[in-house]
């Protein structure tokens, strides 16, 4: 038997490993692989998961049991100190000896630390592997307990720089993140994609300094601070150091192999070195005057190295490397692809930004406008996958190519994913083609997109790829007249229906209990909210029970704004207000100094509230009288009312009292999308009833009930589901059909959207909730007035438990206030000042 030894046990030896135990032929070889740390592989990509649960298992590539399974020796602990080419044998520091017939170096880099002063003391680590995660957490705890304000300093704003950022705030210290460069992810990002993401994440609580040159670190012992300047100086009581990588390259150097100017060790396109026995792939091979510090790349290379010693010659690198990316940095999308920066003379660049929404959208096309060349997504990347694919098959752009990148219309701009070649490279991390993915359904391999992953590997490493992978799964299925389920996310395999029905039926009432009963995995920023939706329609929970399943607006119990500040509206149900409580909503909005303005609900906004004043100011509504009006909810926001027969001599009905009757019977309810509700006394429509999500207009001889319209981007008239019904019948209906669409809805699914996919329309609806067809009537109705009579005020909540008070600090551990905010006058207001360009 011939002996490989694979030294790094990392992602890509690792990968080198997978892919040679799955090639015929191999049975020929004895393999053993030498890992420096004291764990089998792990995912360096998602380190930073190990914040959450600090589980190093959940990070593990394969258990050890899998390397003895097919036949591996694997060796961790033990580190490789020399390489003697002319005995063909290493040594480890453990001064044992193997020989050896091919050599992989696959020692990948290490993290590279500046030679400032003092970085040497206590407190300064690295992000690189699990033992520095555990370093940090362990400095983290005993800094909390002497100083109750700590700070955490990031040196580098990079990719890995912003997630150690995340990773301070999850340890409960105040992030700084520090950039020599004028703005962040200088290598992927131009200045105002940069500046969009600076203000997202300033806006999620990271404190970012650029153009900074860290003099010094200072302190005796122990980290105090870093200094710049001589008068600038940003106090610290921990450093994390992602300033880049280095290649782990000094046995090359050793051994005498061909090496690179600016270090790694130089291969061909077989990942050959300068001696043929030995192959060098990952971060530490220099390919084509490059270190790759990419994982696709590095598993490529592993792949062809496989293939080379197995006798495969013709497997070779490619010349060109695609570095396209697309990551979800701190739960924001960034991705680019192909050439992120163009010159003017090469060819034109079409940019969409949105910075009220945190978007930016850049794509360059050649100067005839006929090809894609690259481009830059922040913010949304959801549609990285097709532009990618457009981009690496040259195929065809439409005559304006801005329709690439604005907000999505009806079809969109691009046709299915099916309408790719079968070559086109899907998953470039495993080298994964169109064609193998749709082929593993057509051949009646795989049935499922489960089924898929597991045959193909397809989305297994970075995951960027899922969306499509899941497209091109769901399309082949429809093309054979199968059943597509749609489920929620990769921790659940049910629909949003399916979900709500186990919940109900198994009485869960925690993310938790909900996850260990059915679900996998430790659940994602989709599928926690929407667990925490069907509570709410489930048994009235508000917010406050589980807050860090919550999206931010949900969380904070006000929608944020674009400069950091929130929105506080309380509810003024049907409109109408006494003089005294207009004077009180005067008198807050005057003494915390906020913009307000009167809603098209019919209700005030108070705009401009510091995260610190937020439980201040709903005591002093609550205490007048006022409660939360779930601006900021997937949840019943208004119903708008006209003045009806109180006052106008064309009015029908009283529809103030019956407005008011209405919002206040569905104060609270959660749905799958928000809810509003209007009322008009004649037929005249002053309060826009057929607009909203449900409306009732006074006729002769009663009420006509209109549901499933929508005013937002797609307006849609609402139907008829009644005609001329007295007040009883109106909410026994309006029960019944709210009921059925919070059970049945898919997720942020509007009463519109659904009506229209509703089997049948609206002469369906009229069946299930006039007409009971499904016998279900009754028991809607009780679900309802369960919700009804479980109502709690969020806000009072808030305010009256002393530990959710605390999460309205807006830093860890202080009561400082954010000195950052800049407001501008306007008119005899204010508004926060523009974003400079």
């Amino acid at each position: 038997m011939k002996n490989i030894i694979v030294v790094g046990n990392g992602m890509v030896g690792y990968k080198f490993c997978e892919k040679f135990a799955a090639q015929s032929g191999n049975e020929a070889f004895k393999v053993t692989v030498f890992g420096e740390e004291p764990r089998p592989a792990y995912d360096r990509v998602h380190l930073s998961e190990f914040f959450e649960n600090q589980d190093a298992k959940a990070l593990e590539m394969a258990p050890a049991e899998w390397y003895t399974e097919n036949g591996i020796e694997l060796i961790t602990g033990e580190r490789v100190s020399d390489i003697h080419r002319s005995k063909k044998t290493i040594t480890t520091v453990k001064d044992r000896e193997f020989s050896y017939d091919y050599l992989v170096l696959a020692t990948g880099s290490s993290a590279f630390v500046p030679p400032i002063k003092g970085v040497e003391k206590e407190g300064v680590f690295v992000y690189r592997t699990i033992e520095d995660l555990e370093g940090m957490l362990a400095y983290a705890e005993k800094v909390k307990k002497t100083n109750p304000n700590p700070r955490a300093a990031v040196l580098g704003g990079g990719l890995l720089g912003l997630e150690a950022g995340k990773a301070a705030m999850d340890m409960g210290l105040e992030p700084h993140i520090v950039e020599f460069a004028s703005k962040l992810m200088p290598r992927q990002l131009d200045s105002r994609s940069s500046q969009v993401l600076q203000l997202k994440l300033e806006s999620i609580g990271l404190n970012i300094h650029l153009s900074k040159a860290t003099n010094q670190i200072l302190g005796d012992k122990a980290i105090t601070g870093m200094e710049f300047g001589e008068d600038d100086v940003l106090d610290c009581d921990m450093l994390i150091i992602s300033a880049g990588i280095r290649p782990r390259d000094e046995l090359g150097k050793t051994c005498g192999l061909e090496m690179g100017v600016r270090g790694g060790i130089v291969v061909d396109n077989k990942m050959q070195t300068s001696d043929d026995s030995i192959y060098a792939i990952g971060e530490i091979a220099l390919y084509n005057q490059m270190i790759f510090g990419l994982v696709a790349p590095g598993y490529d290379m592993a792949g062809v190295a496989v293939d080379q010693i197995l006798g495969k010659t013709e497997s070779l690198m490619p010349a060109e490397i695609d570095m396209s990316t697309k990551l979800k940095l701190i739960g924001v999308d960034v991705a680019s692809f192909g050439e992120p920066f163009m010159p003017a003379s090469k060819g034109h660049s079409v940019i969409f930004e949105n910075k009220t929404q945190h978007l930016y959208k850049r794509i360059n096309v050649s100067l005839d406008g006929k090809s894609l060349l690259g481009g830059i997504l922040v913010g949304d990347a959801s549609d990285y996958n097709m532009l990618h694919q457009v981009y690496l098959n040259g195929m065809a752009i439409p005559e304006d190519a801005a329709q690439l990148i604005l907000p999505a219309t009806e079809g969109g701009a691009f046709g299915s994913a099916l309408d790719l070649p079968d070559t086109a490279q899907i998953c470039s991390c495993e080298n994964v083609s169109k064609g193998q993915i749709c082929g593993a359904i057509k051949d009646g391999s795989c049935e499922d997109l489960a089924g898929v992953i597991s045959s193909t590997k397809a989305s297994t490493s970075c995951g960027g790829c899922k969306p499509m992978v899941t497209d091109l799964v769901n399309e082949t299925l429809k093309s054979l007249g199968k059943t597509v389920k749609n489920v929620i996310c990769e921790h659940f395999e049910y629909s949003r229906q399916e979900l709500y029905g186990i919940i109900k039926i198994k009485k869960l009432t925690s993310f938790n209990e909900v996850l260990d009963t059915c679900g996998t995995g430790h659940g994602c920023e989709t599928c926690k909210p929407l667990v925490s939706s069907i509570f709410a329609s489930l048994y009235n929970f508000t917010p406050n029970k589980e807050d860090v399943t919550q999206d931010t607006n949900d969380k904070f119990l006000a929608n944020i704004q674009r400069n950091g500040t929130y929105s506080v509206v309380p509810r003024i149900a049907g409109g109408e207000i006494t003089p005294e409580g207009l004077i009180v909503l005067g008198q807050i909005g005057s003494k915390y100094n906020l913009y307000t303005k009167i809603t098209g609900g019919a209700r005030i906004d108070f705009f401009g509230a510091e995260l610190n004043d937020l439980p201040a100011i709903w005591k002093e509504l609550i205490d007048a009288g006022f409660e939360s009006g779930h601006a900021y909810g997937k949840s019943l926001r208004t119903v708008k009312s006209c003045v009806g027969s109180t006052w106008c001599r064309y009015g029908l009905d009283e529809s103030i009292s019956f407005a008011i009757e209405l919002e206040n019977r569905y104060k609270g309810l959660r749905s799958p999308h928000k809810l509003k509700g209007g009322v008009s006394g004649c037929i005249r429509e002053c309060a826009e009833a057929r607009g909203k999500d449900f409306g009732v207009i006074a006729v002769e001889g009663g009420w006509n009930l209109y549901v499933g319209g929508n005013g937002g981007a797609t307006p849609r008239h609402a139907e008829l589901l009644a005609e001329k019904i007295d007040n009883e019948t109106v909410l026994k209906y309006l029960d019944r059909y709210l009921m059925y669409y919070i059970q049945t809805a898919a997720p942020l699914m509007r009463t519109a959207a659904w009506l229209d996919k509703l089997e049948g329309g609206i002469e369906q609806l009229k069946k299930i909730v006039i007409d009971d067809s499904l016998n279900i009537a009754t028991e809607l109705e009780k679900e309802m007035q369960f919700l009804i009579d479980a109502y709690e005020c969020e806000w009072k909540q808030a305010i009256e438990n002393e530990n959710t008070k605390k999460r309205f600090n807006h830093f860890v551990n202080s009561d400082d206030r954010d000195d950052n905010l800049v407001f501008v006058p306007m008119r005899d207001q204010k508004m926060p000042e523009h974003w400079k360009n």
